[in-house]
């Protein structure tokens, strides 16, 4: 019976990469939980927490390591908690219109690719502080695009419609709410008139970086032209607002797009290439070479280039996440460590969960590590390996050997957040990152450093045909024939089952945990195969109505909940547009009315003004077991005679439906069902429903 106890005891020096893996399972429990924990929770999971932590300090030497991993459950449960409690702040409950007054602290680009802006410091008309947002998010159309710079710090003010953050548009989907609430947005919206200015920015930190983002920007855009140009401003600078859709489209079809978003692998290159150049240079001088230790020297360098890369980029998630990690190698550096190892991928993951528990939700995390981890892994034997290479095909086979890692780790994470597989992102990646690494963003860090003198154009000309050549890569390798198959959006217990098996047979020491792992990830692949999409969806303001039929799904309307559409399709593996989605009905909506049917279900959907009382007129002749969507409530006293009605008022308590047919009728999956009772969509932080109707 002590075999086990014995075995981990024996191995407790080699255990540090299994830690963030408990820690997640804590976050991880947190965020499945189909009720937000209460004090109970809190109460139970600080008395294991110090009860283990005593086991694990003071106790019996064979119960420390269980004692160790229990600890860190109980702690992830504990930060993840602690983090959801930490962020709260008022979440709009109303539909509003009116002046808003706030702030500037972040600008992006929406869904629809609209320039817009967050807000904090909100003041709203006719709302008390303790239901106004700290911060809202304002999409700008029409005359609110305007030539007038927007920068961070900006008091401003201007007219919008605002609206609470929206659940999942299915159930199961996306959670827009639970993201909304760690970015601590309370409510989101857009404008079609311009923004004011009441103050100019204040001095800061965040508006010296953002002012010499993009000075630096603009300088690489007229240095380089086109889109090579915006390319190249993307990569150095975090400025991606010149980069326009068709090459963010032909990147993603190329498996390319993590080459625009600044992560691990530019903050990677970007020190690796400032730690070498330091190192060698160095090297060259013998007097400091031989009195010096060069390398830790190198390492003080990257760690100040990694830094000022943070501030310039903005203090993105990615940016922040990325920046840790090589903070950690470089760190261990200094200790004189190994830099690059699975116990410094550790530290860094912890340090990552500690700081933002909720990373361990989005997709970024899982894929930076899991090809980190798999990269690490890949190259133990490659030292072994090595010799028996040819010198001239080692550059090669190590492109090979890094690029086929990183994908097969990121990849089935990549089609589980965004429904894709770039066929051909393998190709793309061998033709692309090399060049990355060895031309683009060495040429940026020395235009970088020559610039003050004047002498960084041709470095820029270097780095503009590096681009150039990349988006080249992009452009061809994503318009192949089947560049990109879609594939169906897992079960939810696909991800976590597959990452833990993914780490059993990768970080596994022994024969039985690595076949563990393998059982594991072939399980969650069997799972995902056998996915079965809902029949009909519904939308949760009733806006669109999807049924599935032989072709793919069916969608009520050409256009209009474009992002429902969108997201509905993809979550389907379905590549279709939302018009193609359509005409497969065969049918025209007239007069905001469309007519289907669901199995032995008569289906119409009606929007529009007037939708109720047609929607009363038709049910008064409507056969039984008629299915009813409207965008209005059912008008009060009018009888359904035989029709099931899903009217805005039902809606609003259950979000979007997810309906099959089954043998003993339709059975509904409601999205509030499957959410459940959490702190990001509990209702009560004001008058559901109200408007708040306001005038400058």
């Amino acid at each position: 019976m002590l075999a086990p106890f014995e075995a981990l005891e024996a191995a407790r020096g080699t255990l540090l990469p299994w830690a963030p893996v408990f820690v997640s399972f804590g976050i991880g429990a947190y965020f499945a939980a189909p009720a937000e924990p209460g004090p109970v929770v809190w109460s139970v999971a600080g008395l294991i927490s110090m009860t283990c932590l005593l086991l694990a300090s003071l106790g019996p030497p064979l119960l420390r390591v269980p004692a160790t991993a229990a600890l860190l459950v109980a702690a992830g449960l504990l930060m993840a908690i602690w983090r959801a409690q930490s962020l709260s702040a008022p979440v709009m409950s109303f539909r509003y219109y009116g002046p808003v007054e706030g702030r500037i602290v972040a600008i992006d680009r929406s869904f629809s690719d609209q320039p817009r802006i967050t807000l904090d410091q909100i003041v709203l008309a006719r709302t008390p502080p303790d239901r106004t947002p700290a911060r809202v998010r304002v999409a700008l159309h029409g005359d609110a695009v305007q030539d007038a710079p927007l920068e961070p710090g900006l008091r401003v003010i201007l007219t919008a419609h605002l609206s609470p953050p929206e659940g999942p548009v299915a159930p199961g989907g996306f959670d827009f709410q639970r993201l909304a609430w760690f970015s601590q947005l309370g409510g989101v919206g857009y404008t079609r008139t311009p923004v004011l200015t009441l103050e100019p920015a204040a001095g800061g930190a965040a508006l010296f970086a953002f002012r010499t983002r993009m000075r630096l920007s603009r300088a690489i855009q007229a240095a380089i032209p086109g889109q090579p140009g915006a390319f190249a401003a993307a990569l150095m600078t975090g400025d991606r607002s010149p980069v326009v859709s068709a090459t963010n489209d032909a990147l993603r079809g190329a498996n390319l797009s993590h080459l625009i978003s600044i992560s691990g692998l530019h903050m990677g290159l970007l020190t690796g290439f400032v730690f070498a150049a330091v190192r060698y240079g160095l090297a060259l001088i013998p007097p400091l070479a031989l009195r010096l230790d060069t390398r830790k020297i190198a390492a003080v360098v990257a760690l100040m280039a990694a830094a000022f890369y943070l501030m310039l980029a903005g203090p993105n998630v990615a940016t922040r996440r990325a920046f840790v990690m090589v903070a950690v190698m470089l760190v261990a550096i200094l200790a004189n460590r190994r830099a690059i190892s699975l116990r410094s991928v550790a530290v860094a993951a912890l340090i990552v969960l500690a700081i933002e528990p909720e990373s361990l939700v989005e997709p970024g995390f899982q894929m930076s590590f899991g090809a980190t981890v798999a990269l690490i892994v890949a190259f133990e034997p490659w030292a072994k390996l090595q010799p028996r290479i040819p010198k001239p095909l080692r550059p090669v086979a190590m492109l090979l050997l890094s690029s086929l890692a990183a994908g097969l780790a990121t990849a089935p994470i990549a089609a589980a957040h965004f429904n894709r597989i770039a066929e051909y992102g393998l190709i793309a990646n061998l033709l692309a990152v090399p060049l990355m690494g060895m031309v683009v963003m060495p040429a940026g860090v020395i235009a970088a450093v020559l610039a003050p003198l004047g002498l960084a154009q041709p470095a820029l000309w270097v780095m503009g045909q590096g681009t150039a050549f990349i988006l080249w890569v992009a452009g061809i390798v994503s318009g192949l024939e089947g560049a990109v198959q879609a594939v169906p959006t897992p079960p939810g217990a696909v991800l976590p089952v597959l990452a833990l098996g993914g780490i059993a047979a990768l970080v596994g020491r022994r024969l039985w945990l690595r076949g563990a792992g393998a059982v594991l990830v072939l399980t969650a692949l069997i799972l995902w195969a056998g996915a079965d999409r809902p029949a009909l969806l519904i939308a949760g303001d009733g806006a669109l109505v999807g049924v599935m039929g032989d072709q793919g799904r069916v969608l009520s309307k050409p256009k209009g909940a474009g992002f429902v559409a969108q997201s509905w399709l993809e979550d389907d593996g379905d590549l279709a547009g939302q018009d193609a989605a359509f005409a497969r009905g065969g049918a025209e909506a007239v007069r905001g009315e469309w007519r289907g049917q669901f199995g032995q279900h008569p289906l119409i959907h009606m929007t529009g003004k007037t939708a109720p009382d047609r929607a009363a007129a038709f049910c008064a002749e409507a056969v039984e077991g008629t299915l009813v969507v409207l965008n209005g409530d059912w008008p009060e006293g009018a009888a359904r005679n035989g029709c099931d009605v899903f009217d805005l008022r039902r809606l609003k308590r259950t979000g979007a439906l997810a309906v099959t047919q089954t043998d003993g009728g339709l059975e509904m999956t409601a999205a509030r069902d499957v959410a459940g009772d959490r702190i990001w969509n509990r209702k009560g932080r004001g008058r559901p429903g109200a408007r708040v109707a306001a005038r400058q």
